[in-house]
């Protein structure tokens, strides 16, 4: 499925289709060039599950933790800094992944094989001529 979204209104619409098509899902990978909104879709996301921190790319620290209005946790890893596959088991990768938390990972190339088979991949891409972002899932 894609969807093309030129507004707020519209990646909300799309992130609240993401979970209700796989609401038994926890881990999704996000694949997208620099700059094609994946943050910004993950924002959308957790606004759809009712988070209430502010969400913003865990680029430095690599993971972010956001709660819920309900206290449950929302992991967002930003995994572009990461070099070898060592750092992410040294970050705990296997805790967060398999805590049955929703798990969102921007850059999850380096670590594919990693990735639990039921993984969700999103992949968004500018449409600059239209001024959209597809997301397809």
């Amino acid at each position: 499925m894609e969807y093309s979204c030129f507004t707020e209104s519209d990646l909300r619409q799309v992130a609240r289709k993401l979970i209700r098509t796989f609401p038994e899902a926890r881990v999704f990978a996000f694949y997208g060039s620099m700059g094609a909104g994946k943050t910004t879709f993950i924002k959308a996301l957790c606004r759809e599950l009712n988070g209430i921190d502010i969400v913003q790319s865990p680029s430095f620290s690599l993971i972010n933790e956001y709660k819920t209005a309900v206290g449950e946790s929302i992991f967002h890893f930003d995994l572009y800094r990461i070099n070898k596959l060592e750092e992410v088991f040294d970050i705990g990768y296997e805790d967060y992944i398999y805590s049955g938390s929703y798990c969102f990972l921007e850059w999850p190339e380096l670590i594919e094989n990693l990735l639990p088979p039921e993984t969700i991949k999103v992949s968004i891409t500018e449409n600059r001529s239209e001024g959209s972002r597809i997301i397809g899932f």
